[in-house]
């Protein structure tokens, strides 16, 4: 009896993506990766997001996959905002609760910590350390606040963390890619336009003097890697403008993105999935973290007109 030939692989990166995401993903990725690519539903990728709701109000139970034990962190919360704004659930009851939970963790500054105190005696990723009483951060706090002005979401908790975010940003200097892309998510929402556009422009200057972007994917190395950063942990263009409409997006020539987006479609592997750049420190939050990964460099590549399927 003749063997059966075997089956070809799948032939586009969407498709490819596709069989990465089903053989490791978890729930949430399958039912995020269905949502924006296979029509699934937005209820279905809200049901998988409430596993890691708490009774506070704010998401644990590693969401964040760096961050792992059940208590409730800032960096979760801002994760579950991202999947809630994606779905177009970023609004109503649910987000008044994560406000609540805000207001209760923030600092004096009316600032998130990068990461709260809970976190103590739980596994988490070396490079996120865990202090007593730690300071408020751009890092946590510029995504969530500009994600909720983008919503148009209005609560006490805003106003304080706001100003807080206008001050962090206004006074950058000496930055890191991870911080540009906090101040970018801030900047992107928030409602003061003009002044978001000027303090962008001066931030766009900072990171070509920095050189906090690599302009040409075929030579890396001609970038200097940012402290405390893991060997090759490179950003890119497409990195700081994942959407055309981005502020971050008038940083960079057309050719500088275009071939910024050529380095993120042949950064697929052989497995279909894209990987992590950062430090891996366990095997399971490596895991978890390329198929979240993988979507987003789909979402990416799509919202910038490039073909995925």
């Amino acid at each position: 009896m003749a063997e059966k030939p075997l089956s070809s692989p799948p032939a586009t990166p969407m498709a490819r993506a596709e069989r990465f995401v089903w053989l490791t993903a978890r729930v949430l990725e399958q039912r995020r990766f269905a949502y924006h690519f296979l029509r699934g539903g937005a209820d279905q990728v809200e049901t998988a997001l409430l596993a890691h709701l708490n009774e506070d109000g704010g998401y644990g139970h590693a969401l964040e996959p760096d961050l792992r034990g059940p208590v409730s962190q800032p960096l979760h919360t801002a994760h579950a905002l991202r999947v809630l704004d994606s779905i177009g659930r970023c609004g109503g009851l649910r987000v008044e609760r994560i406000c609540r939970y805000l207001t209760e963790v923030s600092t004096h500054e009316g600032a998130l910590p990068a990461i709260h105190p809970s976190q103590r005696g739980y596994p988490s990723a070396p490079f996120v350390p865990v202090v007593d009483s730690p300071p408020g951060a751009l890092l946590s706090t510029g995504p969530v606040v500009g994600l909720l002005h983008r919503n148009q979401v209005w609560h006490a908790w805003l106003f304080r963390a706001t100003e807080f975010c206008w001050a962090a940003v206004e006074a950058l200097d000496k930055t890191h890619p991870y911080e540009v892309q906090a101040a970018v998510a801030f900047l992107d929402g928030a409602p003061d336009r003009s002044r978001a556009q000027a303090a962008a422009d001066r931030l766009g200057r900072l990171v070509r003097e920095q050189r906090l972007a690599v302009l040409d994917p075929d030579r890396p190395d001609d970038f200097p890697v940012a402290d405390g950063y893991a060997p090759g942990e490179h950003h890119f263009p497409h990195d700081y403008a994942r959407v055309p409409d981005s502020l971050a997006a008038h940083w960079f020539t057309d050719e500088e993105m275009a071939r910024s987006l050529d380095g993120l479609a042949a950064g697929q592997q052989e497995d279909g999935g894209w990987p992590i750049r950062w430090r891996a420190w366990a095997p399971g939050s490596a895991l978890e973290w390329r198929p979240i990964v993988t979507v987003e460099a789909l979402r990416t590549l799509r919202a910038h007109g490039r073909p995925i399927d």
